[in-house]
């Protein structure tokens, strides 16, 4: 009986599973196939999911309209480098939060997570002015500072998180070895916590690349990267419904398939340390 029950919950789960999962990838689905439609046809009434007259009218359109391939670059500069920066910037920081605690370090670590909950519109104003000022409006560099700053608690939070099932013994015996700081973190700290320092430079590339509200404000052509070439084609004549999926598709497709290929680190470095 007791197996029997138990073989019903895994049945039920994998259900359970799909059907989110289902729903989850059902926008992306229907997008795709938005984007092979014609314009009468993304706009029918009465939408077909397959009878359809095939097309590659859209793409053709977008490449021909727009520079993809320059907000492709811009995208992979401002999410990758955001990141990097990001990392050096939050390794650092990790290792003193997990290993040199103070009695401060956890109000620290909540007040940086608390920026996290501040609408974005709230800090605007002030962003949009210091970029004025600084001549950072419309360039990669600007972007890349800002989508470290946003997305930096999140990586602190990881790394700390990681760092902290690291054993402390481990970096113990590498100081009575006469290891320097940066030899513990670089020669120890770092082979050890790589899964985890992985998928959150996978986490923090895919936030960046999707990051919108920024994009959109402070850039107008020459770095606007992915998220506002998708924009674009939404004009005041109109939702060209059939061109913007195709826009939307072709902007996803690059993160997607970095997805794909690096999910099995991106869970392994999701759950380090959560099952010993």
């Amino acid at each position: 009986m007791a197996i029997q029950s138990s073989n019903k919950s895994k049945i039920i789960y994998t259900l359970l599973a799909w059907s989110i999962s289902a729903a989850i990838f059902f926008p992306i689905f229907w997008t795709l196939l938005t984007s092979f439609k014609t314009e009468a046809e993304a706009i029918s009434a009465s939408p077909s999911l397959f009878m359809f007259d095939w097309t590659l009218e859209n793409y053709q359109d977008v490449l021909a309209r727009s520079p993809y391939f320059e907000h492709f670059w811009n995208s992979v500069v401002i999410s990758l480098g955001s990141s990097l920066i990001g990392l050096l910037i939050a390794i650092p920081a990790a290792w003193s939060m997990a290993f040199v605690q103070t009695k401060r370090t956890k109000n620290l670590l909540m007040w940086m997570l608390s920026t996290k909950m501040l609408p974005p519109v709230g800090v605007l104003i002030p962003i949009y002015l210091l970029f004025r000022d600084f001549d950072l409006l419309d360039t990669k560099l600007g972007l890349v500072i800002v989508m470290t700053l946003i997305n930096l608690p999140i990586m602190v939070w990881m790394l700390y998180t990681y760092f902290r099932e690291i054993p402390n013994e481990i970096l113990e015996a590498s100081r009575m070895d006469g290891a320097s700081i940066k030899a513990e973190i670089f020669h120890v700290l770092l082979p050890i916590a790589l899964p985890g320092i992985a998928s959150t430079l996978l986490l923090n590339v895919i936030l960046a690349w999707n990051e919108a509200f920024w994009t959109l404000i402070l850039t107008a052509a020459n770095a606007a990267p992915l998220t506002a070439f998708i924009a674009s084609y939404s004009s005041p004549e109109g939702l060209f419904y059939a061109k913007l999926s195709a826009a939307s598709a072709m902007a996803i497709a690059p993160i997607l398939i970095l997805g794909w290929f690096s999910q099995k680190q991106l869970v392994r470095g999701l759950t380090f340390g959560a099952v010993k």
